[in-house]
């Protein structure tokens, strides 16, 4: 029997709910585990959802400025479309993160 594949930024990007909620079977667990101890970038990527995630667990919809909500949604939609100016996914990703909780910071 052959190893799975292993996993791509994208597919981990892609599991990544399923990640923080528990519900990788035990193969994707091992793949989601394997790849992030060696990819730096999706290591930044984790650190900063999980960041995410704790501070919008404490936000309420009126606390988020209109601009910054249309920032974020155009910010949303340019990752979405794979417009990237040129940087990684990983790259993207990161800085994408990085623009939520700058927001958010400013508050």
């Amino acid at each position: 029997m052959t190893a799975p594949p292993a996993l791509t930024c994208r597919e981990l990007v892609e599991l990544v709910t399923e990640y923080f909620e528990g519900a990788l079977s035990g193969t994707e667990q091992a793949r989601f585990d394997e790849h992030i101890s060696a990819c730096p970038g999706c290591q930044r990527y984790l650190l900063q959802m999980r960041a995410t995630i704790a501070a919008a667990g404490r936000l309420q919809e009126d606390d988020v400025l209109p601009e910054a909500q249309a920032e974020l949604l155009a910010a949303f939609r340019d990752w979405r479309s794979g417009r990237t100016n040129g940087a990684t996914q990983g790259e993207h990703r990161v800085a994408f993160l990085e623009r939520i909780l700058g927001r958010f910071r400013r508050r």
